[in-house]
């Protein structure tokens, strides 16, 4: 009689990050195909007044990206052609990529070692005549130090305009990152803590600025519906559907976070015997939102590709700025970066998301021992 082998079942991709999407969304998205208004309604006001009470902020402007809100906070800030703005070279592309769309001179600064973020004492050595702004980034769920960039940016009259795109939540000294400096930006894609879709939204506690930034998103007009347009804009409009995903997503924040602290202690304990492989560290003044749960490992490129073959996606840390082909005509080839370039050859992202099961999570973490057991 002939016999066969039973094949192991292969076991489903664990993703690295992905929404948590669910029947909530879809009573809000109701109200808006029950309105029949799909474009900056009464959704999205409850959107902004949602993001005020959890940042603080005294204005929120809800935008169609967080890019679009970059750049309408440099423009705001009357930042345009022959301006240098000093930016992290670690972090993603679009932080630079506004600066270039304002017409402005992106400068690339090394990181801090400890935290990611934007050094300060990087940034003083960088300040020429032509610098007008610091665009610290508060990089995977952790702070920038805003107490010594205000200080650095008071000293020479530089303005400030934090990319918090990935700083939901977070926050330093017990104030809401994004509320620091002149405005601030978070972002709601796809892959975020909470999610839009798409979004971004603007911080400001100054009128000038916000009204200036409303009129920049809306064609340069202070109001819709009418057609005398007092400055030069563009369509930056967010969407009611947006809102809604938003709205849900807003009131699952607190589940959502303490679950991605669940998910960042249980990886901290599984993996502490490890050598060669350590937690990102998180300064003490910040209270942080653990977006991604991240490491660095002493052999990156050979753990991914392990941990991908047996169906664990994972994520490599931003690609510096001044390696980015893109940006060969901005660099100096003398400028050194060796810090990001170190934490980028060594930094890895776990799977994060909020639907991470504990199952899934204890595979991860086998495979993450068993590859360095069988290297060793």
């Amino acid at each position: 009689m002939k016999t066969f082998a039973v094949e192991k079942p292969v076991k489903k991709m664990i993703l690295q990050i992905e929404p948590w999407i669910d029947h909530e969304e879809l009573e809000q998205l109701k109200r808006v195909v029950d309105s029949t208004f799909v474009v900056e309604h009464i959704l999205t006001k409850e959107f902004e007044e949602l993001t005020r009470e959890l940042t603080g902020a005294k204005y929120a402007i809800a935008m169609c990206n967080g890019t679009a809100a970059l750049y309408c906070c440099l423009k705001a800030l009357n930042i345009g052609p022959g301006d240098e703005v000093i930016v992290p070279n670690l972090t993603f592309i679009a932080t630079a990529n506004a600066v270039i769309m304002a017409g402005a001179k992106p400068v690339f600064c090394d990181v801090d070692e400890n935290t990611f973020c934007l050094d300060a004492a990087e940034v003083k050595k960088l300040i020429t005549k032509s610098t007008k702004a610091i665009m610290p980034v508060h990089l995977y769920g952790q702070s920038a130090d805003m107490i010594k960039m205000k200080e650095v940016a008071k000293e020479f009259n530089l303005k400030v305009i934090e990319d918090a795109a990935q700083g939901v939540g977070v926050t330093f000294n017990n104030k809401h990152v994004g509320t620091f400096g002149d405005c601030g930006v978070l972002s709601y894609y796809g892959n975020k803590t909470i999610t839009c879709g798409e979004g971004g939204i603007i911080l400001t506690d100054d009128e000038h600025l916000a009204n200036t930034c409303y009129r920049l998103k809306n064609h340069g007009r202070s109001k819709k519906g009418i057609f005398i347009h007092e400055d030069i804009g563009f369509n930056f409009s967010f969407t009611e559907m947006q809102a809604a995903i938003g709205i849900s997503q807003m009131k699952k924040f607190d589940r959502i976070k303490e679950k991605k602290k669940q998910i960042f202690e249980k990886y901290i304990a599984g993996l502490k015997n490890i050598k060669g492989f350590s937690p990102v560290y998180y300064d003490p003044r910040c209270n942080p939102v653990y977006w991604f749960t991240s490491f660095l490992s002493d052999n990156v490129e050979e753990l991914t590709a392990y941990l991908s073959q047996n169906n664990i996606q994972t994520r490599r840390f931003f690609y510096p700025l001044h390696l980015q082909p893109c940006y060969a005509d901005l660099i100096n080839s003398k400028k050194q970066f060796p810090v990001s370039e170190k934490i980028f050859n060594n930094g890895i992202s776990l799977p994060s998301s909020y639907n991470l099961t504990n199952e899934d999570q204890d595979y991860v973490i086998e495979k993450t021992i068993e590859f360095y057991e069988n290297r060793n």
